[in-house]
């Protein structure tokens, strides 16, 4: 049996529009479960507001320190011993390894040659160089002093902070 269309296309709306009925029905009890919340709310008593905190006046600050002395000059006193402390040879010729810092270096080994103990350190170039005791390293005029067999010992002249020098000793260990 083939029903006609004109029944379709009249009960479609209808029944869309009960449904649309139906939905509002459900919030008009929403709505006044809401509105008797709002009014009893409203039915409280206020509280008390706190009173807004007392603004103090502005006091201006007097510098009086003028006369003291000044926080950006060292307080140390003048060292008269600067001439006749440890300083850097500037005349020296530097040598290849003093153009990387000390932690971008590794001791990779030794090597005995002629009866010298050579230590194998490879800077940040990636090539491997050979150093005795006597050479320098480093950007701290670093000396070498000492060679083990897992250790190269170095002692660097880094500024004081008061205008002078002061030797310092570091190390390389040997990495695996």
């Amino acid at each position: 049996m083939r029903i006609p269309r004109w029944i379709f296309s009249g009960l479609m709306p209808l029944g869309l529009m009960s449904l649309g009925l139906a939905s509002l029905s459900g919030c008009s009890n929403d709505m006044q479960a809401l509105q008797q919340q709002v009014a009893e709310i409203k039915s409280r008593p206020g509280e008390r507001i706190e009173p807004l905190p007392e603004i103090k006046p502005y006091e201006a600050f007097t510098y009086s320190a003028a006369n003291l002395r000044s926080p950006f000059t060292p307080s140390a006193p003048v060292r008269n011993d600067l001439a006749a402390g440890v300083r850097p040879d500037v005349k020296r010729p530097r040598e290849f390894l003093e153009q990387f810092p000390l932690d971008t270096m590794r001791m990779v080994g030794t090597l005995q040659l002629q009866g010298r103990n050579y230590a194998l350190v490879q800077g940040k170039d990636g090539l491997v160089h050979r150093v005795l005791p006597g050479n320098f390293m480093g950007q701290n005029d670093g000396r070498i002093v000492g060679i083990t067999n897992t250790r190269i010992s170095i002692i660097e002249i880094v500024p004081d902070g008061l205008g002078g020098y002061i030797e310092r000793p570091a190390a390389l260990a040997l990495t695996e």
